[in-house]
């Protein structure tokens, strides 16, 4: 048996490729959208990929399930859960029909080649959650090998049982949801100890609040320290702990689950954005083409163009981009040039697909000479915060997540997690200035330029809560 894990480390997203090398076929089990890079290490290894499943409806990336079945693989996803937990896109082939898809209930199996997939259903994240049991028949195995547990079971934790509320704002679904997700808990506590877990996600994933770093585990391992799993000696301590601290998800999250139930537009080939001239960009109106700025803060908080937004390429773009630009908007990005293609392939796994141009980020400067309109984002230190705000008395922004705030804040700061910001924009005064900040003035830098573009005046905290709590008041500094 061929297994692969193919990791996402910006979206912590695991997906797995599996083959049967007698028979030279293959699954991809969770793909995201650009499925080329599957279909590439598939034929580096003497395999073809037949078939794709789905452990549930994601809520954090569109899935590659629809980009595999029309290039005809076959698809393995879900029918368990409620009439609003359906797939909707599988008699939608782009060229009219059905798909070759096949619905699955608790316990079904098929094969792809000489290996057995069963699915389990493993309802509380969502309703229709499938895990897949892995028997490697033609090794000549009677009992599974591993289970690709999706978002249900994770290194030192479980799926979160409230995006169904939080993200895709279904009222009253989070507390019912926990209850399943613990009653799921109890059902699997027959699965042997032995048993390989492969999730699909891992640490800096918003579908748990402790996810590790480690990319697989064992049901022995999880059984012994998983916390989220030792809390389930009792039914409301479970529900209690789950539910608690769970961090606020990304704005795009909402779409993603709509979408990848309709279905997710065909992508087809990456999109190719073309070079644009320093002209071209100094033309742009910001207000209706996101230009997404990709360089250092020091540079962009230094000279940017106004109304750009400021996302730069690290683990957290996805989130930032997602959350700070529409489904609709076209997209220009300022960005060395080596790095085009990265950017484009996360935008199109979170639906963002139109990447119309770029600028090289080397050569920002040209863009003024243009005739285009470059601003200043204002910074102080959070050594002079305090000073700041008595003197100058501006409306205190706190774009951290909600727990880390209940752990400490400066008086009277309205709290809004910088990935859910632009939804909250009607509670912020606009004939004052906002000072922002974060733990560590990363975040509220990201959260400075989507509120420049939104027409606010903002100075950025350097340093974050972090360093303010260090100077005003140690007992509740934060490492």
């Amino acid at each position: 048996m061929f297994f692969r894990q193919i990791y996402d480390e910006k979206l912590a997203e695991a997906a797995y490729l599996i083959g049967c090398q007698k028979s030279g076929e293959a699954i991809v089990i969770d793909p995201e959208r650009d499925i080329d890079r599957y279909e590439k290490i598939a034929a580096a290894n003497g395999l073809r990929i037949v078939a794709v499943a789905e452990t549930h409806i994601h809520a954090d990336f569109l899935s590659g399930g629809r980009e595999f079945a029309e290039k005809g693989a076959r698809v393995y996803v879900s029918d368990e859960g409620d009439a609003d937990w359906k797939y909707h896109w599988l008699d939608k082939k782009s060229l009219g029909g059905h798909y070759d898809a096949v619905l699955l209930k608790d316990g079904d199996t098929f094969k792809v080649g000489n290996i057995e997939f069963r699915a389990v259903h493993t309802p509380g994240h969502t309703p229709e959650h499938l895990c897949f049991m892995v028997t490697d028949r033609g090794g000549g195995a009677t009992e599974p090998m591993g289970v690709a547990t999706g978002d249900y079971l994770f290194v030192g934790d479980l799926g979160r049982p409230d995006l169904l509320e939080s993200a895709a704002g279904i009222a009253g679904k989070a507390d019912p949801s926990a209850h399943r997700l613990y009653h799921t808990v109890k059902r699997t506590e027959s699965w042997p100890d032995w048993l390989q877990v492969w999730p699909g996600h891992g640490a800096g994933s918003a579908c748990g609040k402790a996810l590790g770093a480690v990319p697989q585990t064992t049901v022995g391992y999880e059984r012994r320290f998983n916390p989220a799993l030792r809390a389930a000696a009792t039914e409301q301590g479970f529900v209690d702990f789950i539910l608690d601290g769970q961090p606020e998800p990304p704005l795009y999250f909402a779409r993603m689950k709509r979408d990848n139930k309709m279905g997710p537009a065909v992508l087809g080939a990456l999109p190719k954005p073309r070079e644009m001239s320093a002209a071209e960009v100094a033309r742009l109106d910001t207000k209706r083409t996101a230009v997404i700025d990709t360089r250092a803060w020091s540079s962009f908080r230094d000279a940017h163009l106004a109304g750009s937004l400021f996302a730069p390429l690290a683990n957290s773009f996805n989130a930032d981009a997602g959350s700070f630009v529409d489904e609709g908007e076209e997209i220009v990005l300022i960005i060395e040039p080596a790095r085009v293609e990265e950017a484009v392939r996360d935008l199109v796994r979170i639906g963002l697909d139109k990447v119309v141009g770029w600028f090289d980020a080397a050569r920002f400067a040209e863009i003024s000479a243009a005739g285009g309109r470059t601003i200043t984002t204002a910074e102080i230190a959070a050594a002079d915060a305090r000073t700041y705000i008595d003197a100058r008395q501006p409306f205190v922004l706190d774009v951290r997540r909600a727990a880390e705030f209940a752990n400490g804040a400066i008086d009277g700061a309205l709290n809004a997690a910088h990935t859910r910001l632009r939804s909250r924009l009607g509670e912020l005064p606009r004939a004052r200035e906002l000072l922002v900040h974060c733990q560590g003035g990363v975040r509220s830098a990201r959260a400075c330029a989507l509120l420049e573009r939104h027409g606010f005046t903002v100075t950025n905290m350097a340093g974050g809560y972090g360093a303010y709590a260090r100077h005003t008041q140690p007992s509740l500094a934060k490492a």
